[in-house]
């Protein structure tokens, strides 16, 4: 039997509990595409290369700073473009949720989930309460816990709850939702893909060092094409602050977690 654990786990949802390689990616290059009249469309190397920057958590801001990017190069001037913030949302929201508000249609419909139910089921029967702190809007996080995963009213603080990463707000309402008063402070293990989900992780530890705080990196499977774009991968997870990098966020198991001496 698994004996109880001092933890408590809060995942990352895109990139650790569903593959948006062909959602949320897609639709960032579409956009960017779009609105730079189909000249430039960047690549998963050019979106990995600005989410290891750290700041750009949201996918709309990051596909227009990609827009910006481009034209800047061409030798524009940001001043010069004035983009319209909210057609770029508008854009990426039709291509990802798709045309239909109601019933979703887009790109969100097709993702491949990284983990199964039974996975959480073997977390709560060791005793370790875990919940989602997410970028994603609160509409697309429901989308796949509740009706994809058929969990039931999962904690959840999503991208209306809190401010973007790194900013570890979101972090700490988590916690609190998921610890209900609980006395002894436990160990928070934040489970994510990119650099921005374990800076999250450094700068709740600054600002919480009463207890143990540990960020795990998950890999992508984007990146688990070639053993050359894997490795970078994990040492640019290393580098942000990760203590361990799996290849599937369920090989985070309670026995690993006890190996830590939680």
């Amino acid at each position: 039997m698994t004996k109880q654990t001092n933890a408590i786990i809060v995942f990352d949802i895109d990139g650790v509990i569903r593959d948006v390689g062909g959602s949320y990616r897609r639709a960032i290059a579409d956009t960017v595409e779009h609105f730079t009249n189909r000249v430039y469309r960047p690549t998963d190397v050019d979106i990995d290369n600005l989410k290891s920057e750290g700041i750009w958590n949201n996918d709309w801001d990051g596909s227009q700073e990609l827009i910006y990017r481009h034209f800047v190069s061409q030798g524009k001037t940001r001043e010069q473009l004035q983009l319209n913030y909210e057609k770029i949302v508008t854009y990426f929201q039709s291509r990802y949720r798709g045309t239909d508000p109601e019933n979703w249609n887009g790109y969100i419909c097709n993702e491949p989930l990284l983990l199964q139910p039974r996975y959480l089921e073997e977390l709560t029967q060791a005793d370790i309460s875990w919940g989602f702190f997410s970028g994603a809007t609160r509409g697309s996080a429901t989308y796949v816990l509740e009706k994809r995963l058929g969990l039931k009213s999962p904690v959840l603080i999503a991208m209306e709850d809190a401010p973007g990463k790194p900013d570890p707000t979101g972090l700490f309402a988590t916690i609190n939702l998921l610890e209900k008063g609980f006395d002894k402070k436990q160990t928070v293990i934040y489970v994510g893909d990119t650099v921005a989900d374990m800076h999250t992780v450094e700068k709740a530890r600054n600002l919480d060092s009463s207890r143990k705080w540990v960020g795990v990196g998950v890999l992508p499977p984007h990146v688990q094409e070639t053993a050359a774009r894997r490795d970078a991968y994990v040492a640019t997870l290393m580098k942000a602050g990760a203590k361990i990098v799996f290849n599937n966020v369920q090989e985070l198991t309670p026995v690993k977690i006890q190996e830590w001496e939680i």
